[in-house]
């Protein structure tokens, strides 16, 4: 029986979702597997992956084939490593204990690795964020320099209207208190 690891979809339509599986290679995409290796989730920023990787490498040293996109989640997780560090073993070339320390080297760097990429994902999006609200705060700022030249505008009709009008009644009262120092 040929077993592939390979993906097998869930989620809902367009938020795909996917279990990396041990699978019969006749069965169905997601049908029937043998054993469920992990998860990877493609639609977080990074991408999620939860992977066994000491079942994986059973799997491959079995003779297990991944499929393309499969190989490559179990390269980054270190199960292809695993899986070349123990045939090391196997003809003699490394002991366990060395091939384990070189394992370990390799996943330290390896999340090193991640973490700046997470860092720099974490940076980008702040100063998308920062730019937002700069842009925002510009937008805020001409619409108060707009309202405020509108409030003085409105300011200066009133007090010419007041002036008009207060100039008007002291024209009438001018006239009248002529009439008055006449008679």
């Amino acid at each position: 029986m040929p077993v592939k690891i390979r993906l097998q979809r869930h989620g809902k339509k367009g938020k795909p979702f996917f279990w990396i599986v041990a699978a019969d290679a006749r069965a169905k995409r997601d049908g029937k597997y043998l054993e469920k290796l992990g998860i990877y989730n493609p639609v977080t920023q990074p991408a999620t992956i939860e992977l066994n990787v000491d079942s994986s490498v059973k799997w491959l040293r079995n003779g297990a084939q991944p499929t393309d996109t499969a190989k490559r989640i179990l390269s980054y997780k270190g199960a292809m490593m695993k899986k070349h560090l123990l045939a090391g073993v196997d003809k003699g070339a490394l002991t366990e204990e060395e091939a384990e320390k070189k394992f370990q080297a390799w996943l330290s760097e390896k999340g090193d690795k991640i973490l700046t990429a997470e860092e720099r994902v974490a940076k980008t999006k702040e100063a998308e964020r920062e730019k937002a609200l700069e842009a925002e705060r510009e937008v805020n700022a001409k619409r108060e320099a707009e309202a405020k030249a509108i409030q003085d505008e409105e300011d200066a009709k009133v007090k010419a209207e007041a002036e008009a009008k207060a100039a008007a009644e002291s024209e009438k009262e001018t006239p009248a208190s002529e009439d008055s120092k006449e008679a």
